[in-house]
């Protein structure tokens, strides 16, 4: 069963970024320190910043990332501390090394999912994008974790690089232990966005809209029948198709060490978040930032695509867009 996946008006999903530091030099990392910080958060401040994010009656879901997150000592704790605090769902992304023999410090029921990145269905395919031997050590995380009893899913970030593998990607996870197959559009933040910026615009690793649509959505149809969800970005919409942004109407928020809150990926590589964390109170930043921008409303849809990423839209002789980018976030869903 295949479904747009609407923006949910009662929930709020927090995207914790507890570190910026990673063992890996994936090409495509979005992390940008210059903008996001080094600094290790200590158990205090996680906790303290996600009481403040945890609304009570409503539901709340919390995603740990880092850079690497297993690479923190107090992961575990933070896990254990986001349980009591009635978290809806708790998830950890992980490139799948599980520093600090993480999963025999937390528990099938404190942990949700662990999601695994993959970019190649082999070695040679995934090394080359993230780095030598992480194909072999994310497929043993994921086994390893799945023994133990946690659901496991797994996420894929197509580029240019990758987007013909996603096709064996899909006989791959046939035979993984996997419950969830995420399909990641690139997008051009952290390094890839500094690498278009070194050597031009020819050499971005964003798909064209006919690569996305002829190879993606047969892909995750294909995934879909093995009994795993697939979800996906939309990505683009019909110029008869009504564009709603996330920042808007839905509650997400985007978490940095370094005290940074923002409502939209895509701008992080910028100085525009809309929120940020003084001390322990989470306090709105002044115009002009990124939640002012979003209330334009332009014919190519998303406005943060149109300034950051222009070369997403194409357009006709008379200078209107061939179709509209979604929101990054709003997303396709296919289930058996």
């Amino acid at each position: 069963m295949k479904r747009t996946v609407s923006f949910s008006k009662n929930s709020r999903n927090i995207f914790f970024h507890i570190l910026t530091n990673c063992n890996l030099k994936c090409k495509h990392c979005y992390i940008n320190k210059e903008q996001h910080g080094d600094t290790l958060l200590p158990l205090s401040v996680m906790e303290t910043w996600l009481r403040s994010l945890c609304k009570q009656g409503d539901e709340a879901n919390i995603i740990f990332l880092g850079g690497e997150p297993t690479m923190h000592p107090e992961l575990p704790q933070i896990v254990i501390s986001a349980k009591r605090m009635g978290f809806d769902s708790i998830t950890i992304d992980t490139n799948g090394y599980l520093f600090h023999n993480i999963l025999s410090k937390i528990t099938p029921e404190e942990v949700d999912f662990i999601s695994f990145s993959l970019d190649g269905p082999t070695s040679e395919k995934n090394d080359c994008l993230r780095g030598k031997g992480s194909f072999e050590t994310c497929i043993a995380g994921i086994r390893q974790a799945n023994k133990k009893g946690f659901n496991t899913s797994l996420i894929y970030t197509v580029s240019r690089q990758n987007i013909f593998d996603l096709e064996a990607m899909a006989i791959l996870l046939k035979d993984l232990p996997i419950d969830r197959f995420f399909i990641q559009v690139i997008g051009l933040r952290g390094r890839s966005g500094t690498r278009r910026t070194e050597t031009g615009r020819n050499a971005t690793l964003q798909v064209s809209r006919e690569d996305w649509q002829r190879v993606v959505p047969p892909v995750a149809e294909q995934v879909a029948e093995y009994g795993i969800t697939v979800t996906y970005p939309k990505v683009y919409l019909k110029q008869n198709e009504d564009f709603e942004c996330a920042g808007l109407v839905a509650d997400n928020y985007f978490i940095f060490p370094n005290g940074r809150v923002y409502r939209c990926p895509l701008c992080e590589d910028f100085p525009v978040h809309g929120r940020e964390f003084q001390g322990d109170t989470l306090s709105k930043t002044e115009p002009i930032n990124e939640e002012d921008l979003f209330h334009l409303n332009i014919p190519e849809g998303c406005v943060m695509n149109k300034i950051i990423q222009p070369e997403n839209i194409r357009y006709h002789h008379d200078g209107t867009p061939m179709y509209k980018i979604a929101c990054c976030l709003l997303k396709e869903e296919i289930s058996a």
